[in-house]
């Protein structure tokens, strides 16, 4: 994937560029980072790329011309027969979720852009942006840290990024679901066991419990996610089970059976 970043801030991405599976993905060539700054096609001396808005009002908008011509310089240098899909990061976007992310990292090439101050000109959207999405209901300084987080969601599911190319496909979220519990040893971490069940080597009863947890977690703690999901006859029945053990216990026994050492 190819993905240009319309930003005043490009060295802010070296934080995520540097490190972990990020690192990874530009090695082995699933990512190229290409970056465009406003500032470098502003006319004046002191490259202003912000203008107060139309209308009165705090705050800074930043104009319509730099911005077309950093989106424009990006395409330009996209891959050959590329058509990139422009995306802006937005409050007022689609609130981002797996199946987004998932759709996104098919996209051969992609532009986002990184609003700042009051936000970009409307215009710019109307001519060139292709979709908003948000990272969520709440207001950052910048969009740069909002495109990482999307960056970052994207290239798990880039071809040789993850070691184990399991590990995508198992995460919370990916079918709906949030993940069940993880554990690793000490088997006993003072008195506190691991669940008895992902002790004693039945793939069977294991991938059950995972199951039957997961949705009980997502039940409880996402019931908006639960809800937006239709269960199979079997999923039905393992949340049920779940919800009598929570019933009989307080909290499901076989979340908390443990073999302790």
């Amino acid at each position: 994937m190819w993905a240009g970043i319309v930003t005043l801030f490009p060295k802010l991405f070296d934080a995520w560029s540097t490190q972990g599976i990020a690192t990874r993905s530009l090695t082995n060539g699933a990512l190229a980072l290409d970056f465009e700054n406003p500032r470098d096609h502003a006319h004046d001396k002191h490259r202003s790329v912000d203008d107060r808005p139309y209308g009165g009002g705090p705050g800074m908008v930043l104009m319509a011309q730099p911005m077309l011509a950093a989106i424009d310089a990006l395409a330009r240098r996209a891959p050959a027969g590329a058509r990139p899909l422009v995306v802006y990061l937005s409050p007022r976007g689609r609130v981002l979720d797996q199946r987004r992310v998932e759709a996104l990292a098919k996209e051969g090439a992609l532009i986002m852009i990184a609003g700042r101050y009051e936000g970009i000109d409307e215009r710019v959207i109307d001519a060139r942006v292709d979709e908003e999405i948000s990272i969520g209901d709440y207001v950052l300084t910048g969009g740069e840290l909002p495109i990482m987080v999307l960056l970052d969601a994207i290239v798990r599911h880039l071809p040789g990024t993850l070691g184990n190319a399991e590990s995508a496909a198992n995460e919370s979220h990916r079918d709906g679901l949030l993940d069940c519990p993880q554990y690793t040893r000490p088997e006993n971490l003072n008195g506190d066991g691991v669940p008895e069940v992902l002790c004693g080597g039945d793939h069977a009863a294991i991938a059950r419990w995972r199951r039957l947890v997961s949705l009980g977690q997502t039940y409880e703690r996402r019931p908006d996610v639960l809800s937006r999901r239709e269960l199979a006859p079997d999923e039905r029945a393992l949340l049920q089970t779940y919800l009598e053990g929570r019933a009989a216990n307080g909290r499901l026994a076989h979340h908390r059976e443990s073999k302790h050492a």
